[in-house]
């Protein structure tokens, strides 16, 4: 059951923080989260997810910024929110989606007691300029069933800004991804 924002506003200070708050955020099912004046773009021309990939940082000029397609953008909320014994849901303003902003690739589900900011996976389906402190996406509350395991995760839990991938801290650097062929080795039955 997704949360209205009636209800959200209830639980604000216990099951929900989200600093700052402003009340002009607030949906009917959802609140606004708006976009931080930092990005940054991987630098490499292949990434690895076996490794830290290089980054470049660059900050939303008061004129805006203009995106391009081909290119992923790592950006952040401004708002940092904690999420109890709810999960957490981030999705682009409709507004957003119909210039051609997607604000994830595949990250929109929360997990119940993560608390931080939001890094967003942005991408442009043609140029498009943006602006620092825009209304970006929002995020809706569910109620879960079942016993609650909150987050807790030496990753992504209370980070301090945008996120890349850090992926290959669950990778073992010793371990081989080559597939080793035995040519003519193989036990015959």
């Amino acid at each position: 059951m997704i949360l209205t924002g009636k209800e959200i506003e209830s639980r604000l200070g216990t099951d929900i923080v989200i600093e700052p708050y402003h009340k002009k955020y607030l949906n009917p099912n959802s609140y606004n989260l708006c976009l931080h004046n930092e990005l940054m773009v991987y630098e490499e021309i292949v990434l690895d997810m076996a490794r830290p990939n290089r980054l470049g940082k660059y900050v939303i000029p008061e004129e805006g910024m203009v995106l391009y397609p081909g290119q992923l953008y790592l950006g952040r909320t401004i708002e940092r929110t904690e999420t109890h014994n709810l999960v957490p849901l981030l999705e682009g303003r409709s507004s957003i989606g119909r210039l051609g902003i997607s604000v994830h690739a595949t990250a929109g589900v929360g997990d119940i007691g993560f608390c931080g900011y939001w890094t967003l996976e942005i991408t442009v389906a043609q140029p498009v300029r943006v602006y620092a402190g825009v209304a970006i996406c929002q995020i809706i509350y569910n109620t879960p069933i079942g016993e609650i395991v909150e987050y807790n995760s030496d990753k992504y839990q209370n980070n301090k800004g945008i996120q890349p991938s850090l992926l290959f801290k669950e990778l073992d650097p010793a371990e081989s991804r080559q597939m080793r062929l035995s040519f003519g080795e193989e036990v015959s039955q």
